[in-house]
Parts: structure tokens; C-alpha cells; sequence
């Protein structure tokens, strides 16, 4: 069971960077999942961002390599999010997800929890 706080969103311009973050507690250390980022707007279904897996591979959705980069502070028990570049259509609500599958290194079903999500805002 883990627990999932995020953190750091905001209004940025576009072509601005934002970092987000995401602080995990709970029984289990968040090195025993795969730890992810999603977004969502009202508009659209949830989508993932990008993963974390437990042997450090990341991936990330096509559209956003080379612009967003996900990272890993065990010691912390924190993941972070940082967006570079950003444009108007990566408005949206980000949840980070603590999973207990992986495909790949991409972080699947089941997750073990959900974070409350937050909200960033590119103008």
C-alpha cells in the first residue's frame, strides 16, 4: 500500500519548464514499483507521460521525449517530473501512480495507488 503526494505545478508561459514532484509513503518503499506520471484534461482520456521501472529504464510518450524527463530520489522516496520546452496543449492535471506491472519499462496495471494530482497550466 503506498501513498502519493504530488506537489510543484503551477502556470508557467509556453517554452517555460516546470518540475513536479512526488512524494511516496506508506509500508512499502516506492523502489518496489513502477512509478509513473499521467495527465488528463477534461477534454481527454488519462494519458501516460512517461515510467520509471524498478531496474531505473525510463520510457515516455512519443510526443515527449527529449522534453520531459523523469527522475528518482529513493532516498527522498520522490519522483519527479521535469518539463521543459512546454507548450499549451501539456495543460493538464498530473497524477503520478505507483504500479505493480510493467510491460517493458513501461509502468501497467495494477497500481497500488494514485496521487490526488496536480495542476499545471501552459499560456
Amino acid at each position: 500500500h503506498v501513498q502519493l503526494v504530488e506537489s510543484g505545478g503551477g502556470s508557467v508561459q509556453a517554452g517555460g519548464s516546470l518540475s513536479v514532484s512526488c512524494l511516496a509513503s506508506g509500508s512499502t518503499h516506492m523502489s518496489s514499483f513502477c512509478m509513473a506520471w499521467f495527465r488528463q484534461t477534461p477534454e481527454n482520456e488519462r494519458e501516460g507521460v512517461a515510467s520509471f521501472a524498478q531496474d531505473g529504464r525510463t520510457t515516455y510518450a512519443d510526443d515527449l521525449k527529449g522534453r520531459f524527463t523523469i527522475s528518482q530520489d529513493n532516498a527522498k522516496n520522490t519522483v519527479y517530473l521535469q518539463m521543459n520546452s512546454l507548450k499549451p496543449k501539456d495543460t493538464a492535471m498530473y497524477y503520478c501512480a505507483a504500479s505493480l506491472g510493467t510491460h517493458g519499462s513501461t509502468c501497467v496495471a495494477p497500481f497500488a495507488g494514485w496521487g490526488q494530482g496536480t495542476q499545471v497550466t501552459v499560456s
